[in-house]
């Protein structure tokens, strides 16, 4: 199934990755910046071998969702919700990256909020999680924008950038009506 999302800005939508996305990935993931905010699975430097891993990964998601964020045709970030496994099935684990040059633009809420709607809408997990870097306020107020409210800070819970870092979990909740 392919899922293509419009958001609440104006020329953005979600919709699946493509092979032509993959100079714009090279291009926009090969940021120390954006890494620094990433789990262990996004790499630095993201070389082209990266690149087509993702691409494979993305074209064949299975119960996950791995969309790209497309504002005026062109792929500036990725957005996904990564289904949990044995107890955890009803769980995903929500992220999303976008380049550089795209902060601070309200694209992140926008997308974080329409993949969250559709995935509250289809049904498709009962719980989203999303652990964000204490160093990182403005993915929490994406996130609190989203929908999502603060549940715990998870004390020295990572090591990133060669540093022991606090997390800070979120959550959004779609109860069983």
């Amino acid at each position: 199934m392919s899922v293509h999302l419009p958001t609440a800005l104006s020329g953005c939508v979600l919709r699946p990755w493509r092979p032509a996305d993959r100079p714009n990935l090279l291009r926009l993931a090969d940021n120390r910046r954006v890494w620094r905010n990433m789990t262990h699975t996004f790499p630095h430097p993201y070389t082209d071998a990266d690149a087509d891993l993702w691409l494979e990964i993305a074209a064949n998601p299975g119960a996950s969702l791995q969309l790209a964020v497309d504002c005026e045709g062109e792929a500036v970030g990725g957005i996904g919700a990564i289904a949990g496994e044995g107890i955890q099935v009803a769980t995903a684990r929500f992220g999303y990256w976008l380049g550089e040059p795209f902060w601070g633009r309200g694209i992140a809420t926008a997308a974080a909020t329409a993949l969250a709607d559709h995935i509250e809408r289809e049904r498709l997990f009962a719980r989203l999680e999303a652990q964000v870097f204490a160093w990182n306020p403005a993915s929490m107020r994406v996130l609190e924008k989203a929908g999502f409210t603060r549940e715990a800070v998870l004390r020295c819970s990572a090591t990133k950038d060669g540093r022991l870092i606090d997390t800070v979990l979120y959550a959004r909740v779609f109860p069983e009506t």
